[in-house]
């Protein structure tokens, strides 16, 4: 299995042949074995995945200037957060309170 790590520039290939340079947002996911990648938010197996050429310089960076690079990050961070709060969050069921009734006699 080839794994990826988080920001690496990759060309992902779907299904009909087409080929869209992308790269991945969050790394391999180690359940599934599937790669979370930024087309499409998508979750796509290893297979459809290879390196970009240019990421084996090193310089290769997902977006064209550092300045967007730094926005989506700011906001894959508010997003994370948000997902570990509500799941932190303890869900609490409270049954109805009912009135008490008079006894009939």
């Amino acid at each position: 299995m080839k794994n990826f790590k988080e920001n690496d520039v990759v060309i992902y290939t779907d299904r009909e042949g087409n080929s869209f340079d992308t790269f991945v947002i969050f790394g391999n996911d180690i359940d599934s074995g599937l790669v979370h990648i930024n087309h499409e938010n998508l979750k796509v197996s290893p297979a459809f995945l290879e390196l970009h050429p240019n990421a084996f310089s090193g310089n290769a960076m997902p977006f064209s200037d550092a300045y967007s690079f730094m926005l989506f990050n700011k906001l894959k961070e508010k997003y994370e957060t948000k997902a570990e709060e509500k799941e932190a969050a303890p869900l609490y069921y409270q049954e109805p309170k009912k009135p008490l009734l008079a006894k009939a006699s």
